[in-house]
């Protein structure tokens, strides 16, 4: 049976559902098939070379099931697997990135900061964007190990992720950073958190809705009528992507196991 039509979308984990919210919103009418691979998370703690065969091997299973298009919404597999998977293939992929523009755009005091993975903040395309739009001026990048890790535990109040959250923002406070970019798409599940941490006068800059728009400007299929809910599928805990997936206004996503028996491409 000739599978319709779909935007794939995939993360390390939980946090990339922020992403699909954002795709959901701007393209209502387009099939979503989200992937979320937990039990390899996080990416941040891994090597390149684990991170582009784990790509390649959710991205396999994601055209198996019909993507004619491939969101990485992983700041660090976009920053390690993106051009391989280009290479690779003929369907399009859209990548995820921090936005040191816009944040530089956007900051009154010229204080911006960055809070990432270690990976992330190490990879060659981080330093090349940071050389494009950051020559002239030094953010602070924020490393921050283990954070994206205790998000994808679905416990947005336990006392070790906030102390995480305490830890990583103290020194964007001390600097006093007005414009902070959320470089990982864990991070907005914890935005209200973060923001308390950072003060009301902080702007956090999270790059879901821009990787939306980009994804409906390479979008080409008609739509056939409305779309059925989004699929989720996680190699972690199921209760942990559904409550997720509530908090995200994605309450009618049917959240399945993966790898499922019926997809035979799923590594």
């Amino acid at each position: 049976m000739i599978k319709p039509a779909s935007i794939g979308v995939f993360d390390s984990g939980v946090g990339g559902l922020t992403v699909l919210r954002a795709l959901r919103a701007q393209l209502p009418d387009v099939p979503l098939i989200y992937v979320a691979d937990s039990a390899h998370a996080p990416y941040g703690d891994r090597s390149d070379a684990f991170i582009v065969e784990r790509s390649r091997a959710i991205s396999r299973f994601l055209l198996h099931m019909g993507a004619r298009l491939i969101v990485i919404a992983c700041n660090t597999a976009t920053a390690a697997a993106i051009a391989a998977l280009r290479a690779e293939s003929e369907v399009p992929f859209v990548g995820i990135e921090p936005g040191i523009k816009p944040a530089l755009a956007r900051s009154r005091n010229r204080r911006v900061g960055v809070m990432a993975t270690p990976s992330t903040l190490r990879s060659a395309k981080f330093r090349a964007l940071l050389h494009t739009h950051a020559a002239c001026t030094d953010p602070l990048l924020q490393p921050c190990p283990g954070l994206a890790d205790a998000v994808e535990r679905g416990d947005l109040q336990a006392p070790d992720l906030l102390a995480l959250i305490h830890q990583s923002c103290a020194p964007l406070r001390a600097t006093g950073c007005d414009t902070v970019v959320l470089g990982c798409t864990h991070y907005p599940l914890i935005a209200a958190a973060i923001q308390a941490e950072l003060g009301p006068h902080v702007h956090l800059l999270d790059t879901a809705e821009p990787v939306a728009r980009q994804a409906a400007r390479l979008w080409t299929h008609r739509a056939t009528g409305a779309a059925a809910p989004p699929q989720l599928y996680t190699n972690g805990d199921v209760t942990v992507m559904r409550r997720m997936a509530d908090l995200c206004g994605l309450d009618d996503a049917q959240v399945q196991r993966w790898p499922a028996p019926s997809a035979p491409h799923a590594v």
